[in-house]
């Protein structure tokens, strides 16, 4: 896309073609992470183009860590578990994934590191991380109300039982990640089942990490070997194409090479409960991780309520469901959503706010929205608050609207998915 911050949507008649998808964000992360305290030289074809995965890479070179990337390839040069005490701070830019899971293997570092990122970064809650890296003897310091900057000294940790209180693939993973570092078995007992992503990278590169329901554990001292993998397209991503078809009955595309993690697939349940027709096809495993082609009808959209666990399940894909619910027949209630208000943006807010100014009716929670069916979006000119996932959400939306939209602050989709208009208008036909 260009430079320029406003994209203008007009509406369609329907989508058909095929789809190759960037590497998935969570994998790419956990992948990147993993690489640079391996043994070896690691080789990841299909690393995510978005900028939220390029802030880690950044970061790992201020770490000591050689890499080269040529356009979706990326090569690293592991260290081992000792990394190099960095000379600046560590910029995380936008990316949450970034300083959290990070902040695990650097509370195994003996050295002290600073993470900074964005303004938005800086506003967002990382006492969930700080809390239980502390209790594993990592020192971590931030600014008022545990916000980022974090400083971080290392080394010497020990390995505790931690039940998380807030559902959080990111701090399941960091965790994980610092018990590699620390004396003992670490283990995390989730409430709610998240995402495995972090599990499944690590058993990739060698590790034993032992599972059990919401429960996993690991021990210290383990070393990891480097691999060579082609990374599955993003399902969150994914989800914006899927979404778009399931708006105009008779639409049909095919998404390749799309990564479909049990904890993160729900969302073809869902949308085949909401009338979309949807078939998996090629199904294979890789690394722990499945992967597969998707074919995806657009039919009458009927409606559908998420409530937890399914929510956490869903929470990437939330804003475009939420942006669609308005053309279902019976509309969309979600619930148990409180940390959709911590994102990026207030995405809760973020949503109801732009679907208002598009002339629908909107129930707002703490905790979620209900958005009615049967109604019509007007093109108006909106806002993405600065938020990858509210841009392309309402992108999707606006193809059914009466009139053009503009988006302000589209460019905000370069987060997770630089190219995403592009292919999105590929598929459109006016």
């Amino acid at each position: 896309m260009s430079d320029d911050p406003t994209i203008l949507t007009r509406p369609a008649r329907g989508l058909s073609g095929s789809v190759r998808l960037p590497g998935d964000k969570s994998i790419s992360h956990r992948y990147a992470m993993l690489a640079s305290i391996a043994e070896g030289t690691t080789r990841l074809e299909n690393y995510s183009t978005g900028a939220d995965c390029a802030s880690t890479l950044h970061c790992l070179r201020t770490l000591g860590v050689e890499w080269q990337r040529e356009q979706n390839t990326v090569v690293i040069q592991g260290l081992g578990p000792k990394l190099k005490a960095p000379a600046t701070a560590l910029d995380c830019g936008n990316s949450g994934s970034t300083i959290r899971m990070l902040s695990g293997i650097l509370a195994g570092q003996e050295f002290t590191s600073e993470l900074i990122g964005d303004a938005s970064l800086s506003k967002r809650p990382m006492a969930r991380v700080m809390t239980p890296l502390q209790q594993m003897g990592a020192r971590i310091s931030a600014s008022e109300g545990n916000q980022p900057p974090l400083r971080i000294t290392g080394g010497n940790l020990k390995a505790i039982d931690y039940k998380m209180p807030v559902a959080s693939a990111q701090v399941k993973t960091a965790l994980l990640f610092a018990g590699l570092f620390a004396k003992g078995r670490t283990c995390v007992t989730e409430a709610v089942r998240t995402r495995d992503h972090g599990e499944l990278a690590l058993r990739a590169f060698g590790a034993q990490v032992e599972v059990d329901g919401r429960g996993a554990c690991i021990s210290g001292g383990q070393k990891l070997r480097a691999i060579e993998a082609t990374i599955p397209g993003d399902i969150s991503s994914a989800a914006f194409f899927m979404c778009a078809a399931a708006l105009f009955p008779g639409s049909e595309i095919t998404l390749t090479n799309v990564g479909l993690n049990p904890t993160r697939s729900y969302l073809l349940d869902l949308l085949i409960a909401m009338g979309v027709h949807i078939s998996v096809m090629q199904l294979e495993e890789k690394h722990g991780e499945l992967v597969g082609t998707v074919k995806v009808e657009g039919s009458e959209l009927r409606g559908g309520r998420i409530v937890s666990p399914r929510t956490e399940m869903l929470i990437d894909e939330i804003p475009v469901l939420a942006a669609i619910a308005p053309y279902s027949t019976e509309g969309i209630e979600i619930r148990d959503a409180r940390e959709l208000r911590v994102k990026e943006s207030d995405r809760l807010a973020a949503i109801a706010t732009n679907l208002r100014r598009m002339g629908v009716k909107v129930e707002e929670y703490d905790d979620g929205l209900r958005i009615p069916g049967g109604q019509q979006l007007q093109g108006v000119e909106i806002d993405s608050f600065g938020d990858h996932r509210i841009a392309m959400a309402f992108a999707v939306a606006a193809l059914r609207a009466r009139g053009e939209t503009t988006i302000r602050n589209a460019n905000a989709a370069v987060i997770s998915y630089p190219e995403f208009y592009t292919t999105l208008e590929s598929l459109v036909h006016r």
